[in-house]
């Protein structure tokens, strides 16, 4: 199917988001720790679409599945790695979600390629290894290897997606917060200290960062996405 021009502006407005969101991140990083941080922005979500949202029977076990991969190992994964990489960084480097997600597409709903998508990912991988080669990198493979995994999982939650077929978006967001929101929590309360803490000495950054996150990224961003993954290929 072909890309409509209104379409299009509506994936560069959620690209450009979710690209301000690395500095978001960045910035309640300074004051929530990573896990209590995610486990608060899918509560969030689930409380504001839930009372609106319809309950998707029959999928029930697919969406839990999609929040751990989506929900939990995702954002676990990238929100570790950006405590130590910087935001242009993480921003770039987890950018290779897109050739992960064509090469996943090919091999699971035989989404053509070409040799004009090729070339494209080819010299994406390249870029990346240009960056992650940068001697103010030396010490922070490990946490660029995070967000290579990160993008990794995004494209694996893609596919995930476009299985679970005509779902509304709202309700989807909603159930995988719902899910999700818990299994952080415990995770959290596992391998972190001082959730209570943070949350009460946070301030108004890490009262914007959580709104920006839930609302503007995960209804917005992630609602629209949803549903465009509905009607296009997971290459385009």
């Amino acid at each position: 199917m072909v890309l409509r021009l209104r379409d299009i502006l509506i994936i560069v407005g959620i690209i450009m988001i979710w690209g301000d969101n690395f500095v978001v991140v960045k910035m309640g990083l300074e004051v929530l720790p990573p896990l209590f941080f995610i486990a608060l922005r899918f509560g969030l979500v689930a409380l504001f679409l839930l009372p609106m949202a319809r309950l998707p029977r029959g999928r029930l076990l697919q969406i839990f599945a999609l929040s751990w991969t989506l929900g939990v190992i995702h954002f676990w994964l990238m929100f570790s790695g950006l405590k130590t990489v910087d935001a242009a960084t993480a921003a770039i480097t987890v950018q290779l979600q897109v050739p992960f997600a064509s090469i996943l597409a090919w091999l699971v709903f035989n989404d053509k390629l070409g040799w004009r998508r090729a070339l494209g990912m080819l010299l994406a991988f390249a870029g990346v290894g240009v960056i992650v080669g940068e001697p103010r990198l030396e010490g922070q493979y490990l946490s660029v290897a995070m967000i290579l995994s990160a993008a990794f999982m995004w494209t694996i939650a893609n596919v995930q997606i476009k299985l679970l077929g005509n779902i509304d978006g709202n309700s989807l967001n909603a159930y995988v917060g719902a899910f999700a929101a818990p299994q952080l929590l415990a995770l959290s309360l596992f391998f972190e200290e001082g959730q209570w803490q943070a949350l009460t000495t946070m301030g108004s950054v890490g009262v914007f960062a959580l709104l920006y996150q839930s609302l503007a990224v995960m209804v917005l961003g992630y609602g629209v996405w949803y549903r465009l993954m509905r009607h296009y290929d997971i290459n385009q």
